[in-house]
């Protein structure tokens, strides 16, 4: 399992073999391995990694003992975020996992928390069809009936009514990687969040 932590710079368009092509710019990285997690110790395999920094006094204890660690007791990272992985992790503490570890062409999943949209209606919101506009209709944005009549007579759970829109975590599966510049990648497609958004970048589970 490949990932990495990284902040969405925006959309933008590249040109493959003469066709424009939308690709969201990604800052993946460098991120530095905070923890190791191992089958022997822990019980499974994973990786620890930070990402970009943040004031010690907006630290908690805890988080500040494990930089130490790591060496970044002075610079802790903004975000922390841990990826498992079938085998032991070889990374040694303090050291940086970059961009390169993900190569033009492959499929990745990306995950973000969406745009908070507020409180919103049902038309907005699940997209439903709304109430006839002529001959007596007066519920043009309505949802309807939500009852059951008399058995069971409740509303049943799941039912789609008005709420919270946006402002939840979400992921795109199976964005082909368009290339890699540095820590940017070049994504082809749309990802959650809006710019200067966190992001966990994978590599695609379903490919």
């Amino acid at each position: 399992m490949k990932g990495l932590i990284g902040k969405k710079i925006g959309m933008t368009q590249v040109y493959e073999e003469g066709v424009v092509v939308p690709v969201t710019v990604i800052e993946a990285g460098p991120c530095v391995v905070v923890g190791v997690k191992t089958k022997e110790k822990d019980g499974y395999s994973a990786l620890q990694v930070g990402f970009g920094t943040k004031k010690v006094k907006n630290t908690s204890k805890s988080v500040l003992g494990n930089m130490e660690k790591a060496g970044l007791k002075e610079n802790p990272p903004a975000v922390i975020r841990e990826f498992r992985a079938e085998e032991d992790p070889v990374a040694e503490l303090g050291s940086v996992v970059k961009a390169d570890i993900f190569s033009a062409g492959e499929f990745l999943d990306v995950s973000g928390i969406t745009k908070g949209k507020g409180f919103a209606g049902v038309m907005k919101r699940h997209h439903f069809g709304g109430g006839r506009d002529g001959h007596g209709g007066g519920w043009h944005r309505k949802p309807g009936s939500i009852g059951c009549r008399e058995q069971p007579g409740t509303v049943r759970k799941g039912k789609k009514l008005p709420g919270q829109l946006g402002n939840a975590n979400r992921t795109v599966q199976n964005l082909r990687l368009v290339k890699v510049e540095e820590n940017f990648l070049f994504v082809r497609g749309a990802v959650p969040g809006p710019n200067g958004g966190t992001l966990i970048v994978r590599n695609a589970k379903k490919k």
